[in-house]
């Protein structure tokens, strides 16, 4: 672009009022440096973008075409400017952020509302996405941070993980099962049951941690089911399909239709928080602050399982 953004407006001024007598009004400004700006502006174009008549002043085609092309650009431009100004003070307009159903705990509850009343003028948005999909939304840019679950034993390349909270898993069976009378349960005792899971598809880091467990127990779980969500995957449980391992924070689904029995020994998995590598705007800064805040005041530890 070879023309000034005084060009453009006293231009736009002009095309929209008909007039460079009220054209220079609005803009508090001169007729006649009104006039010279145009000029330079058809000069730089190289093409007229009025016809001059005695009386009126009316856009040629160039000029229609060219006050199409340009009219937006000043209001943009207004917007960038304040948007740049939130954005410095730590204002964004969004934080967009993902989660796994595991993870939607009171702990994860007080974490984004605690942020919302801490930045009021930060529009946060969340989306309940399988961690796989959250890790293509982060790399599309459509995410700025997801509680994707357990972090990949990979690295992932262009992303970055930040441990954010440990849990207990548990033993899922269904209410009146053969097992539900035990207080603790071992894996092994869980081999001959018929599973229902998590799909690898759709967490492959959970999916294997799982496998692994049942490995070094000596059995492949014999899975009969699976789903994406893990809140499905508990509600299954409850509906009698089969037994499953989740994380403790699933007990909230499945209330008096299942029995959430703590493992022996005790097994644990850490979510983690997942975003782009680099520097952090300001919002998302503002939140990983936040976010290890609470984990070094203890907020976000294991938990008790509940016996249901």
């Amino acid at each position: 672009m070879n023309y000034t953004l005084r060009e453009l407006e006293c231009f736009l001024a002009a095309a929209e009022e008909l007039s460079f007598t009220r054209a220079a009004r609005r803009l508090r400004l001169a007729q006649p440096p009104l006039s010279r700006h145009i000029r330079t502006l058809e000069d730089k174009l190289g093409t007229a973008l009025f016809r001059r008549e005695a009386r009126r002043v009316s856009l040629t085609a160039a000029g229609t075409y060219f006050y199409e092309q340009t009219r937006t650009v000043p209001p943009q431009l207004v917007r960038a400017e304040e948007a740049t100004r939130r954005f410095a003070a730590g204002q964004t307009d969004r934080l967009r952020l993902g989660f796994v159903s595991a993870v939607l705990s009171p702990e994860w509850m007080d974490l984004v509302r605690t942020f919302r009343e801490q930045h009021p003028a930060v529009q946060i948005t969340v989306q309940d996405s399988a961690p796989t999909e959250q890790l293509e939304a982060l790399r599309a840019g459509n995410l700025d941070g997801g509680f994707v679950g357990l972090a990949p034993q990979e690295p992932l390349p262009g992303l970055q993980t930040t441990p954010w909270r440990k849990e207990l898993l548990a033993a899922f069976v269904p209410f009146g099962h053969r097992l539900a009378a035990h207080r603790t349960l071992r894996l092994t005792e869980l081999a001959g049951e018929p599973w229902v899971a998590v799909s690898s598809a759709a967490a492959p880091v959970f999916a294997a941690h799982v496998r692994d467990l049942c490995a070094r127990a000596g059995f492949r779980p014999r899975v009969v089911m699976e789903s994406h969500r893990a809140q499905a995957v508990a509600v299954m449980v409850a509906a009698g399909t089969g037994v499953a391992v989740l994380p403790t924070s699933l007990a909230r689904i499945v209330g008096p239709a299942a029995l959430v029995i703590p493992l022996t020994p005790p097994s644990s998995v850490t979510h983690v928080f997942a975003r782009v590598a680099g520097p952090p705007g300001p919002a998302l800064r503002a939140f990983l602050r936040l976010l290890a805040g609470t984990r070094a005041a203890g907020r976000t530890g294991a938990g008790e399982p509940t016996k249901m």
